[in-house]
């Protein structure tokens, strides 16, 4: 069964992902702020957060961030009335996994929810197969074939993120905070370093394509 935390102060929002939830058979878990949300956290497993922002005692940003320097990979859909583009990278940027702005499209955030549940299970794993080509991460080793490539570990956590979600558009800064950490001192040209350096290595692979997107940044282009 999976478990979903709906993190929502507004008790008439709650209720209503609750119900909408249960009746696709999700196990609902909720709380009124991130304080009671990190308490659910401690006490049971979760495979997916339907995050708030605007919460008393600690707001969503808060909770975001606590889940994530704990090196919890655990889903995160932020569903929130803030609609600005600055809200949005904020909330990327601390580690949330998607963005909804309210009111909430039921529909849409069930699509949503099995989209990542899907991408968790495949981290979870540990391995992502594209075709004939599989990603291993504990060995960051990328194998086709007979042939076999071990790959320094910044190229491999980036050809692991781009890959993992096929067509999603990432800017230079979100990839340096995630994978060379924020307080990193190294600027976002280390990032285009990289992809030209991914893109010589697996230049013969047909299965996929790193591509620049001009002034926003890289996607991966699966043909598998």
């Amino acid at each position: 069964m999976i478990n979903i935390l709906v993190v929502e102060d507004d008790k008439h929002v709650r209720r209503l992902l609750e119900a909408v939830l249960k009746r696709e058979g999700y196990d609902v878990v909720t709380a009124e702020d991130g304080v009671k949300a990190l308490e659910v956290l401690d006490s049971q497993h979760i495979d997916l957060i339907i995050l708030d922002i605007m919460m008393p005692n600690m707001d969503g940003y808060e909770f975001a961030k606590e889940v994530r320097d704990a090196d919890s990979l655990v889903p995160i859909l932020m569903a929130t009335a803030k609609q600005l583009p600055e809200d949005k990278k904020k909330g990327f940027r601390i580690g949330t996994d998607d963005y909804m702005t309210k009111p909430i499209d039921t529909e849409e955030m069930l699509l949503r929810i099995q989209a990542l549940l899907r991408r968790s299970q495949i981290a979870s794993a540990r391995k992502l197969v594209v075709g004939k080509v599989i990603l291993d991460y504990d060995a960051l080793t990328v194998t086709r074939e007979d042939e076999k490539q071990t790959l320094p570990q910044k190229e491999f956590y980036l050809l692991y993120k781009l890959l993992s979600y096929p067509e999603r558009i990432f800017t230079r800064i979100q990839l340096m905070d995630e994978i060379w950490g924020m307080e990193s001192e190294s600027t976002d040209t280390t990032v285009n370093v990289h992809i030209n350096r991914l893109r010589k290595r697996f230049d013969a692979y047909p299965e996929f394509e790193l591509v620049s997107v001009r002034g926003l940044g890289y996607k991966a282009v699966r043909s598998q």
